[in-house]
């Protein structure tokens, strides 16, 4: 279990976050919902370790972590907006390439687990083609093959389904609903509620399949996410 306490975060004289708490349970899906621009991306950013926390406590299965400390354990595994693949690399190579060069992985392992990974998300037979040549269901499991390289204790989804048409954001909803089954803890941000709670609610019949967090409304936030969020970002 993740847990934030009072966080505080800010860019110049704008402030994001504003004593955010968040619950974060293991093996559950956890949407955050509001508008484009409430801090959502930030806050996902954060818990990466690729924006620094201001100010707040941060807190592992009960133990207490430097603010810094989020870099270094590579806690959650980021499957960006736009995917941000590497273009001139293959799926392999966009796999492989950092766990090499940042995580001290050699090319062998590397090669060896991506291949795994990439079987289990449906892209056997993918290594060797490049991101052009995919469509946006494929790329969405190429950029969480690449998030699942380093082992991550949690998913982090920035808008997953937002520029897919139906067919793929149905193709995108039974993978997250999928890895549920296998135990990952996810967290997906959204603008929208109605394009991913209410279709995984209808897949699972089950109303709590997610916790709904819409802009650090208490009320509204089943997994237990408060706090104070202003409109950036």
């Amino acid at each position: 279990m993740l847990e934030l306490r009072n966080i505080h975060k800010r860019f110049g004289d704008k402030q994001i976050l504003s004593d955010f708490n968040l619950t974060i349970h293991e093996g559950k899906i956890l949407a955050i919902v509001g508008p484009s621009g409430g801090g959502k991306t930030t806050l996902l950013r954060m818990l990466a370790g690729l924006e620094k926390i201001d100010s707040g406590e941060v807190f592992y299965n009960g133990e207490s972590l430097a603010l810094d400390e989020l870099t270094k354990r590579q806690l959650l595994g980021f499957v960006f907006q736009d995917f941000q693949l590497f273009p001139h690399l293959s799926v392999l190579e966009n796999l492989t390439i950092s766990p090499v060069k940042m995580n001290g992985m050699s090319q062998v392992e590397a090669d060896k687990k991506a291949r795994a990974l990439l079987e289990r998300l449906g892209l056997y037979g993918h290594e060797d083609a490049f991101p052009y040549s995919l469509s946006g269901g494929q790329k969405q499991r190429v950029a969480l093959a690449r998030a699942m390289m380093i082992d991550p204790e949690i998913i982090g989804y920035d808008e997953p389904t937002s520029a897919l048409d139906p067919a793929l954001r149905l193709e995108v909803e039974k993978l997250i609903l999928q890895n549920k089954e296998l135990g990952m803890t996810q967290i997906v941000v959204t603008h929208d509620l109605t394009k991913i709670g209410g279709r995984y609610e209808e897949t699972k019949r089950n109303p709590r399949t997610f916790g709904a967090c819409r802009d650090g409304s208490n009320e509204s936030c089943r997994l237990h996410a408060t706090g104070k969020q202003s409109n950036s970002r």
